[in-house]
């Protein structure tokens, strides 16, 4: 587990709190008149985590996991569920190895410039995301440009121009319409000229089908390799942690037409669907690297495992 400070801890408790007290109010009905954890408990629990939109897989799987232990223990007291949970969704988000835990903003980059390129359908929060990322790296020290290839959408260009400025970094840019792959040949040809440590690369949020997307993002990738052989270093899908299931359809869809090696799950402070972060993480095996849980610029978090589950979990 990374080194979390309480102000961080307690904004994590903050914008976790209307999923656990969702969880907690059914993990209570689930339990009521009841000593010890059986099988009538277990059904209830599975009902509790797919209904906080963990996914049925990974309620499976979870399930599967306290069932052996209860097999092992024999008796299990219901008082004892809350800990067990935390203890067996830690375990199974670490044999999986699906978490962003020990990244650090100040950390030196695998790579200069160190090329992020950003997917996601529009609303999800990609270019707030894009903004907060670049003002994460900026406080570490890092020189940070940003890419706008989201030329499709009217008003996108825009959006991140806005927050180049509140950031205070630069941004290359080119007439709506353009091409992507040009903006995006541009932003990095201009980060090598400068001596720049980050590139983030905004790309269209909607495309007309999957083979559009696809091809599309597969031209700028293309186009990237000129510059800047081995990029994009790393391809940050951005998803909405309040549109509960709709959000690993999203997952589905984009890990299927490029390669995503990262994922930031947005706005979880105003959900009760924050178990979505667990199946997500479960199910895709791509890295959870960044969760959104508030509006101010360090709401965007470092997603850590063991402080993730704390917070739902623990008491």
């Amino acid at each position: 587990m990374g080194f979390f400070s309480r102000e961080k801890k307690e904004s994590l408790n903050r914008g976790l709190e209307k999923t656990k007290e969702s969880v907690f109010k059914k993990l209570s009905r689930a339990v009521v008149g009841k000593s010890r954890v059986d099988e009538e408990v277990l059904d209830k629990l599975e009902e509790v985590l797919i209904t906080s939109d963990v996914g049925v897989d990974t309620t499976l799987n979870i399930i599967e996991r306290i069932e052996r232990r209860v097999g092992r223990e024999k008796y299990m007291g219901t008082e004892e569920l809350n800990m067990i949970l935390k203890e067996e969704i830690a375990g199974l988000l670490a044999d999986h190895d699906s978490t962003g835990t020990g990244f650090s903003f100040a950390a030196p980059l695998p790579a200069k410039p160190y090329v992020i390129m950003v997917v996601g359908v529009n609303g999800v929060g990609k270019t707030t995301t894009i903004g907060k990322l670049a003002w994460h790296f900026k406080q570490a020290g890092k020189k940070v440009f940003m890419g706008a290839a989201d030329t499709f959408r009217a008003a996108a260009v825009d959006q991140l121009s806005i927050w180049a400025d509140r950031v205070g970094v630069e941004i290359v840019k080119q007439q709506m319409g353009s091409d992507p792959a040009s903006v995006a040949f541009d932003a990095l040809s201009s980060a090598k000229a400068n001596d720049v440590d980050v590139v983030i690369i905004d790309t269209a949020g909607r495309l007309h089908n999957k083979v559009n997307l696809m091809n599309e993002l597969t031209k700028i990738k293309r186009v990237m390799t000129k510059v800047v052989p081995d990029a994009p270093h790393e391809v940050l899908l951005i998803l909405d942690g309040s549109t509960g299931q709709n959000a690993f359809e999203q997952a589905k869809q984009f890990t299927a037409a490029t390669e995503v090696n990262a994922l930031a799950l947005t706005k979880l402070d105003g959900t009760a669907k924050g178990g979505v972060v667990i199946g997500i993480s479960d199910q895709f095996r791509v890295p959870v690297k960044y969760i959104g849980i508030g509006e101010k610029m360090e709401d965007l978090q470092v997603f850590d495992r063991e402080e993730f589950v704390d917070s739902l979990f623990g008491d």
